[in-house]
């Protein structure tokens, strides 16, 4: 299954990585279709993030640079599950932006931004497939049950190690009651 998930995750993350370069080489070319979000996200990030810019061509270089290192990340198979979900994220506003088949007027424009937007939809379900993927290992919730039933296993075993403890003291204090009776009865 190795070469499968490698090979997926490589053909996967090839878009992210090209697109990124090119966003971050010259973020002019995506500006104007990127304006519609960043004008919403700009006042969130002033007040969130003071320091960094606000502008629409240095927010589309960040989101670019922001692709090209998850893309990077999950093509090497570093950070995979991390790096899908930060892809994933970052997708939801380039198809938002890129894609708006809903306001095109042109049976042709709106046809093909629909088919576009709909390849996102699945570049984003294999990006969530890929952050959930544990690559046959346990995940985190099946690791936290089973040390929740161990916990709940030894305590049963540590109950039943008292019960016998006590239950050996009580018989060796038995015996060594008749032991000290016997050998009072003795002479001498």
């Amino acid at each position: 299954m190795r070469p499968v998930r490698t090979t997926a995750r490589a053909l996967l993350s090839g878009i992210f990585i090209v697109s990124g370069a090119r966003a971050v080489a010259s973020p002019a070319q995506y500006a104007e279709r990127a304006k519609t979000v960043t004008d919403r996200v700009a006042p969130i990030i002033e007040r969130a993030a003071p320091r960094l810019p606000t502008d629409t061509e240095s927010l589309v270089r960040l989101h670019g640079a922001t692709q090209l290192a998850g893309g990077l990340l999950l093509a090497t198979g570093r950070l995979t599950r991390p790096a899908a979900a930060v892809l994933a994220a970052s997708l939801v506003p380039t198809t938002v932006a890129g894609h708006p088949f809903w306001s095109a007027t042109d049976p042709t424009e709106r046809q093909l931004h629909q088919v576009h937007f709909l390849k996102n939809l699945g570049l984003l379900g294999g990006l969530l497939l890929a952050a959930a993927d544990t690559e046959g290992r346990p995940g985190l919730r099946w690791r936290t049950s089973r040390a929740v039933r161990q916990g709940r296993r030894s305590m049963r075993q540590s109950r039943r190690s008292v019960r016998r403890a006590v239950h050996s003291a009580r018989r060796d204090a038995r015996i060594a009651v008749r032991s000290a009776a016997t050998a009072r009865r003795l002479p001498g």
